[in-house]
């Protein structure tokens, strides 16, 4: 039987507990499941969640339970699982089997204590939202259980490496927190405090920009927060997967998670593991997951895996006349005529007249908040890209895409960012990725499937994405905003230029009217701290 992980259990007063047992399903599991709050409660939860390194309990109580009318909510126990069930959900979609009944409840769900390969399994699924702890701004040399932060395999601390993983593990934890300290004082060197800053708009900047220059020494074992808010049928989706998935941690964790989901709602996950539904599901990924393996292995074993000497980002597939059938489908609601003889009139129009209709339709878009219509779905772009983990660890979550990635490797080498050259701390940068590199290759022989812990943020990861005009728009404006980190904001840059010039596909391009070029800022948080300290005083 495989070894169940040890979580670290939070420790509450007495007088706490009282309170927490109302709105959450348990108290010293790193899964579970909040209740009896209002909506907008739950989801200013979890907004603040991926800011802060306190646990969602203990966010609760430090910052919102004060604000709260609790009174009406003495008598609940929500740690009391709900035995009964809606007759109704149970006869129409469990004996009927009408999933879309499932879309119809959701919960959020707090998944603590998970590491950086896991984050990515659970976020997998685009009908759900997420929350993901943010390396910018919490220290991930903060403590948990007087321990720094990392998933500690059962397995893998029982075997003769046990020691060996914990020691690199630490050391790679120690190099981040000394760099994460010393290049603060490189910043405030470089860029001095303007006057007319406050200190705390100041030293989060700072804060910001030093995590982001060293957070690639942390390990894809770190351990992250994730706030996930899905209805039933997604989360009976998700679940399937991790039971499936080779990753011992994704199987633990499924149970917790399955555990906390049936406190809530059962009806919905009655599936999962009957063996002629859920575990027959499970198996059919399993078995083609297992197969895939094998097949790819007989077909290219010959084929020796060569990195690239730089991050790349390829386009690999698009409609070279994508851009005329999304002039045609912008006009198709406003007329009576067929798409094909739409297309036929859009290609006989000059270039002048398409430009008038993407006009009129894109408007005067006055923020990237302002975006144009379905019409932009109806041609995609195809990228093959090599970056570092941690830009992939951002651009995964955007669920409006096909996104698949290979497993994280050091094969495909790391760049190093640019501050850390300046600032002279190079070999203490690339002492870091060495242990990670080594640690890899031996626990690659031994444990293949758990390897990719070692394997630090700073490595490049190869991965596709795949996704339509509209979701470009929103990806790539997001993503190359000046506040953004450098990695991706490198990735979503190559991406723009792409379309213009390989794809052709010009006018697109020129919708994204907030695609940002320019080079690295001097502090890329700084204007947004701005403009948040100005909110807090204008609502003071």
């Amino acid at each position: 039987m495989t070894p169940v992980p040890t979580y670290v259990a939070e420790q509450f007063s007495d007088d706490e507990q009282v309170v927490l047992r109302r709105y959450f399903t348990n108290l010293d599991g790193p899964v579970f499941a909040l209740v009896n709050l209002p909506e907008v409660v739950k989801g200013a939860l979890f907004a603040r969640y991926s800011r802060s390194a306190k646990s969602l309990r203990r966010l609760f109580l430090d910052e919102f339970v004060g604000e709260l009318d609790t009174t009406g909510d003495e008598s609940v126990d929500a740690t009391v699982g709900l035995a009964r069930a809606e007759s109704l959900y149970d006869r129409v979609f469990f004996e009927y089997g009408d999933d879309s009944v499932a879309q119809l409840g959701g919960v959020h769900l707090a998944c603590e204590q998970a590491s950086n390969l896991l984050t990515k399994i659970l976020e997998w699924g685009r009908l759900m939202s997420y929350l993901e702890q943010s390396t910018r701004y919490i220290p991930y040399d903060e403590r948990l259980g007087g321990r720094y932060r990392y998933h500690r395999d059962p397995e893998i601390l029982g075997s003769n490496l046990g020691a060996r993983f914990v020691g690199d593990m630490d050391r790679l934890f120690d190099a981040y927190s000394a760099l994460a300290r010393d290049i603060q004082d490189h910043f405030r060197e470089r860029h001095p405090k303007s006057e007319t800053d406050s200190d705390f708009v100041y030293r989060q900047a700072i804060r910001a920009k030093a995590f982001d220059a060293v957070r690639g020494i942390l390990p894809a074992a770190s351990l992250s927060n994730v706030g996930i808010y899905g209805s039933g049928q997604g989360f009976e989706a998700l679940l399937l997967r991790m039971r499936a998935h080779p990753l011992p941690e994704s199987r633990q964790y499924a149970d917790l998670m399955l555990g906390e989901l049936r406190k809530v709602i059962p009806s919905f996950l009655k599936r999962v593991d009957l063996p002629e539904r859920g575990l027959a599901w499970t198996d059919y990924l399993r078995t083609n997951r297992e197969a895939m393996e094998t097949v790819a292995y007989e077909m290219l074993s010959g084929d020796e895996v060569r990195g690239p000497t730089s991050p790349s980002v390829e386009l690999v597939d698009f409609d070279p006349e994508g851009e005329l059938k999304v002039v045609a489908a912008m006009m198709y609601p406003y007329t009576g005529l067929s798409e094909a003889t739409l297309i036929e009139r859009v290609r006989a129009m000059t270039v002048e007249d398409r430009m008038a209709v993407i006009r009129a339709y894109v408007g005067d878009r006055t923020n990237r908040r302002h975006k144009p219509g379905r019409a932009l779905e109806r041609t995609d772009y195809r990228f093959d890209v090599v970056s570092d983990y941690g830009a992939f660890r951002d651009l995964q979550r955007h669920r409006l895409m096909t996104v698949e990635w290979q497993e994280p490797t050091p094969r495909h080498a790391f760049p190093r960012p640019a501050a850390i050259d300046d600032a002279g701390f190079t070999d203490r940068f690339d002492e870091g990725m060495d242990v990670s590199s080594s640690l890899w290759e031996v626990l690659a022989e031994r444990f293949p499937e758990r390897a990719g812990y070692a394997v630090s943020l700073a490595y490049r990861i190869r991965y596709v994405m795949q996704f339509n005009a509209r979701e470009a728009m929103h990806l790539i404006e997001l993503r190359t905003s000046i506040q953004g980190h450098p990695s991706y904001r490198a990735v979503g840059q190559q991406m723009h230029h792409l379309i213009a010039e390989r794809a052709g596909h010009r006018a697109i391009a020129e919708m994204m009217t907030f695609v940002d070029h320019s080079g690295e800022p001097e502090l890329e948080r700084l204007g947004a701290e701005r403009r948040a300290e100005a909110r807090r005083g204008a609502s003071a």
